[in-house]
């Protein structure tokens, strides 16, 4: 199928997943904002705004995955979830440190200093890892998702957010193919694996509509070529997923299951599952503050 190319890969003799190497990771140009003048790259209150909202959605995705290290169902799952990890990790500090030129603040200020309400993910980002399915259901949207803002992205007016964009679709085009992989896996194993793939993705499709909701803020950039309309990025996610359900032969939630959840994090309005979360990621911070290894 168009969307991945794990066999045919496979098949040459080729890493189906590419390169990443946490020790390749750059991110000089994007922390310098690559392409501004000597004005140093400082965000406007919006592209801040913005930033923010991409990068706490990097970061509180980083955060779940993280915890699968050492948990995940085969090694290579430990090594692969921690390299997407890393990968997010890397989008949410350069945008963080965009975000905060603002302000005057720092990404790790941003990280550990901010209280929920303060926090702009969406609530698809913040739920639950549940079984292995539901992390790899939510690993779909998301990356379904994240390449298609980005590959939008790096056609921004504004330099910094296209340079981040431009590195940031190459991570996520491997983030979206691995997800894919294991959603054919689990919906073609054994009947345990496939019922829980069809639970996982009733409960996680929910979440998706918030992820294409229009607001004022990207109203304004996206008139500017700042940012993109999340609403435009929808006919394309939709065809991906819908290629992804037909091969494995799924259904999306219908009847009763298929709610939309009402969203808010992008207001700062969250769910009970990301205080705990922030309280972990932000315990250390908070404890030794100024603390350096």
């Amino acid at each position: 199928m168009s969307t991945h190319e794990g066999p045919a890969a496979d098949a040459a003799g080729l890493d189906p997943h590419g390169d990443v190497s946490v020790d390749e990771l750059a991110l000089t140009e994007e922390l310098a904002g690559a392409g501004i003048t000597a004005a140093g790259g400082v965000a406007s209150a919006d592209a801040a705004e913005y930033a923010m909202r991409l990068g706490d959605d990097a970061l509180v995705l980083a955060q779940q995955l993280g915890m699968w290290i050492a948990r995940a169902p085969e090694l290579e799952e430990d090594v692969a979830l921690g390299n997407i990890a890393l990968d997010l990790i890397g989008h949410a500090r350069s945008l963080l440190h965009y975000a905060g030129t603002a302000t005057g603040r720092s990404e790790d200020d941003l990280a550990y200093w901010r209280d929920e309400p303060e926090w702009r993910n969406a609530w698809l980002f913040e739920q639950p890892n549940g079984d292995f399915a539901h992390t790899i259901a939510r690993q779909l949207v998301a990356s379904a998702y994240l390449l298609e803002l980005y590959a939008a992205l790096t056609e921004s007016t504004d330099p910094t957010l296209a340079a981040i964009a431009a590195k940031a679709v190459k991570e996520v085009d491997y983030h979206r193919d691995h997800a894919i992989q294991w959603v054919l896996r689990l919906a073609g194993g054994t009947d345990e694996s496939r019922r829980r793939m069809i639970v996982a993705l009733a409960d996680t499709w929910p979440y998706a509509e918030e992820l294409f909701a229009d607001d004022e803020l990207v109203e304004r950039l996206a008139d500017e070529g700042v940012a993109v309309l999340p609403s435009s990025l929808r006919p394309a996610f939709d065809a991906v997923i819908d290629e992804v359900l037909a091969e494995a032969r799924l259904e999306l939630p219908t009847g009763r299951t298929a709610f939309t959840a009402s969203g808010g994090g992008r207001r700062g309005s969250h769910t009970e599952h990301l205080g705990p979360l922030l309280a972990e990621m932000q315990v250390l911070a908070r404890a030794h503050p100024g603390a350096s290894w």
